[in-house]
């Protein structure tokens, strides 16, 4: 029964794909498509339509068009078979009742140790339970963010198993200098403010920006603080060389305001911080980076628990172009987590160290890109990833990018993704096992990317299938609970995203995924509709958008709880002169009542006014 449902399912893809492919021909023009450039899925600049992955890019206009001060709510509107868990009018935090957490195609876990956030192409997660923290990443520092939707071992390692996050920061192109600055106050007492600029003088070139955010909360025990800093100085030694520095740094204080009929949690003060050194070279044939980064961080939270961590690494990767057509990158990873882990008031408040160690990895991968016909692409991967605990991991990948027509672009891929134990899961409290193994799925998919209307119109189309085997969960063995290899994966779903500007008033984009789940992932919705439209009248710029979350999952096993929700959002901005543009916006505009999060009610209508402020 099992079978003839996806042999169906297939056969009504390849149908669909075909009836596509003709309809483009019909409308067929003479030049091609404005092709979009990526790093993400190759770690060099090339186009999107030669990478066999699956990819969503939000540009910098989007970013900034939402108003928004924390980056992940941006992306779980407009990448299709992505959602990010929040709790309240603004900030995620940790620990129990916590939020921000990332789900990719029914793929992520709790916390989020499946889904791999870069920085720049630089890892972000924590040392110690190896997942990394919403609450660090703020939209207004940020130039692009490329994810790749599916798995990325083979060039990102571990962590990558469900897919890549990475997001790309601003930097000053142009000589001189830009300020830009946002303020705006809103419901519950919620104020945000934000101003960043760059300076460029012929090689030199620097970028800063702060951020902060509080509010009161829209429930009690539920405010929130925090303070966003980032910093980048970068050097062009010549046409071919340059080198850059990132620093970055997020204070934040939360409160957990407990179960809506239960008591308030815990407080939460926590410092996280990044730096890198990158060095570029780029050669008519030979081009690539060596980087260093260093992530750290202090948690305390009011029950007593404190924790130092810390995560560093160096990736060295070289591309090289032997001939026509082809192209060999070659990489080698090293990367050093772990920390200290305590708890001061127990034991009558003598404290107890829970763990203070470290692990690392290393891994070496070949990437390799051929292109036949001038419009067809073969891409093969290979990595091998070596763990201090488990020894070694092969991760092989590969796929092809047909260009079928000048407006058609055909996709088909199939790669392994894997995640190593944490520190957590090895060492810390009553459930660790020192002896886990890496986390294994196996992904393959197929997509058609097709441009109409003289690429006014442009559509994408993916289907997925993915097993994975190994997950970490906790079991009882004997008298004894502990984390094990046990748990399973097999999910399906399809993916649709279109994007539509008949003229230069009028935009409209859309995005739809389904999920199928054998075995139920929490924050995982079985269906997500994303619909806005956006119309540019003379200074006014009216955005509306809607948003259908449907059966969601807020808890699984014997008791299943599911929620389903639509929200609907808008978004006005008046240039009040060509350097002041003032805005409002209102969420949730019809009051609906939902929880993200199990027995945690978000916010029902809220409303802000503010103002951007741009000077060159």
């Amino acid at each position: 029964m099992k079978k003839n449902v996806l042999t169906g399912f297939y056969t009504t893809i390849l149908l669909l794909c075909s009836f596509i492919i003709v309809k483009g021909q019909e409308t067929l023009i003479d030049t091609l498509h404005l092709e979009e450039v990526i790093i993400t899925g190759t770690k060099i600049a090339v186009s999107c339509d030669y990478i066999p992955f699956t990819v969503s890019v939000i540009d910098k206009k989007e970013i900034e068009e939402s108003s928004e001060s924390a980056l992940l709510p941006v992306l779980t509107e407009r990448i299709p078979g992505m959602f990010v868990t929040e709790r309240g009018v603004t900030g995620f935090g940790v620990a129990t009742g916590a939020a921000g957490q990332i789900t990719l195609r029914g793929i992520g876990s709790s916390p989020t140790t499946q889904v791999l956030v870069l920085l720049n192409g630089n890892p972000q997660y924590m040392g110690v339970f190896g997942h990394p923290l919403a609450d660090a990443y703020v939209a207004s520092d940020v130039e692009r963010v490329e994810v790749i939707r599916g798995p990325a071992s083979t060039l990102y390692g571990s962590n990558a198993m469900g897919g890549v996050i990475n997001i790309i920061t601003k930097e000053q192109q142009v000589d001189g200098y830009k300020i830009n600055g946002r303020f705006s106050y809103g419901s519950y007492n919620t104020q945000k403010y934000m101003i960043n600029g760059g300076y460029k003088k012929k090689g030199f070139n620097a970028f800063a920006g702060i951020n902060h955010d509080q509010t009161n909360g829209h429930r009690d025990s539920s405010d929130f603080l925090i303070t966003n800093g980032y910093l980048q100085l970068g050097y062009k030694i010549n046409n071919h060389l340059n080198a850059r520095v990132d620093f970055s740094l997020a204070d934040f204080d939360a409160t957990d305001p407990g179960m809506e009929l239960g008591n308030a949690g815990n407080g939460i003060d926590i410092l996280r911080g990044m730096g890198a050194f990158v060095f570029n070279n780029e050669y008519e044939k030979v081009k690539g980076s060596l980087r260093f980064f260093y992530n750290f961080g202090e948690h305390n939270i009011s029950d007593g628990f404190h924790s130092i961590d810390n995560n560093y690494g160096l990736v060295i990767y070289e591309a090289f172009q032997l001939f026509k057509g082809n192209s060999i990158t070659l990489g080698v990873d090293y990367k050093n987590y772990g920390g200290m882990a305590e708890n001061v008031l127990a034991m009558n408040g003598a404290g107890i160290e829970f763990i203070d160690t470290s692990i690392y990895e290393i891994g070496g991968y070949a990437f390799i890109q051929q292109k036949f016909f001038s419009s067809l692409m073969i891409n093969l991967g290979f990595r091998l990833e070596h763990h201090e605990m488990y020894g070694a991991e092969p991760v092989p990948s590969g796929g092809i990018a047909w260009r079928f027509t000048n407006k058609t672009v055909l996709k088909a891929s199939v790669a392994k993704g894997f995640r190593s134990p944490t520190i957590r899961e090895l060492y810390m409290w009553g459930t660790a096992n020192k002896n886990l193994n890496p986390e294994r799925v196996i992904n393959y998919e197929a997509s058609i990317n097709q441009y109409l209307l003289r690429d006014k119109l442009s559509l994408e189309f993916t289907a997925f299938k993915t097993e994975g085997e190994n997950l970490i969960k906790t079991t009882t063995v004997g008298t004894q609970t502990m984390f094990t290899n046990t748990g399973e994966l097999s999910n399906w779903g399809v993916e649709f995203a279109a994007s539509y500007s008949p003229t230069n008033l009028l935009e409209i984009y859309t995005n739809y995924s389904y999920i199928n789940m054998e075995n139920l992932v929490i924050a995982t919705p079985e269906q997500q509709l994303f619909l806005s439209t956006k119309l540019n009248w003379k200074k006014v710029s009216f955005n509306l958008s809607f948003q259908g979350i449907f059966n969601l999952y807020l808890q699984t096993g014997q008791e299943q709880i599911k929620e389903s929700y639509t929200l609907f959002n808008s978004h006005i901005s008046y240039k009040v002169y060509k350097n002041f543009i003032f805005f409002i916006k209102g969420e949730n505009l019809f009051n609906q009542n939902y929880q993200i999060n199990y027995d945690y009610p978000m916010p029902g209508i809220t409303a802000f006014v503010g103002l951007n402020v741009h000077i060159n």
